[in-house]
């Protein structure tokens, strides 16, 4: 079986992050999506928020499990047995950053973590997490970027009804 993991922070998911998750999981026989406990951010949501949030979006795609991890992608790899990383791109910035990313996974994890990189499709490629949540913090209208219960959800969390 073919099993990757696609990490992230995903605060929040985005159309963007979904499509990536349905482009991997054609590509899998099992695609975990994992949310970053990451420390150094501050995040809108609670990682318990963002686990439900991406088992809402991705339930009808069956071969999607949800996670969360803290500490290294290397480490939580090599525990779910997993030798793929997924990671999207949406511009040549991110290119280098993530090149850099999977270049040390690659080193540390002595060869046994892999990464696979997709392009974001061209409708996403201006989509951000952060993007999304300055827009929101000023009641602006994000429903091109997340699915209607992550946008109510974003809205709530800046004190705006909608």
């Amino acid at each position: 079986m073919k099993a990757a993991v696609y990490p992230g922070s995903f605060d929040p998911v985005t159309y963007g992050h979904l499509d990536i998750i349905r482009r991997a999981a054609e590509i899998f026989d099992e695609l975990t999506v994992s949310v970053l406990n990451n420390k150094i951010k501050t995040p809108l949501f609670s990682v318990e928020e963002r686990v439900k949030m991406l088992e809402e979006a991705t339930r009808d795609l069956p071969n999607v499990r949800i996670d969360s991890f803290s500490g290294l992608l290397i480490d939580y790899a090599r525990k779910q047995d997993i030798h793929v990383a997924i990671r999207g791109l949406r511009a040549i910035t991110d290119f280098e950053y993530e090149l850099q990313i999977a270049q040390t996974n690659r080193k540390f994890s002595d060869g046994e973590l892999d990464t696979m990189f997709l392009t974001t499709s061209l409708e996403y490629a201006y989509l951000s997490s952060s993007t999304v949540k300055e827009i929101a913090s000023f009641n602006g209208d994000i429903s091109q970027c997340v699915p209607e219960f992550v946008a109510k959800s974003i809205y709530a969390k800046y004190g705006y009804d909608r």
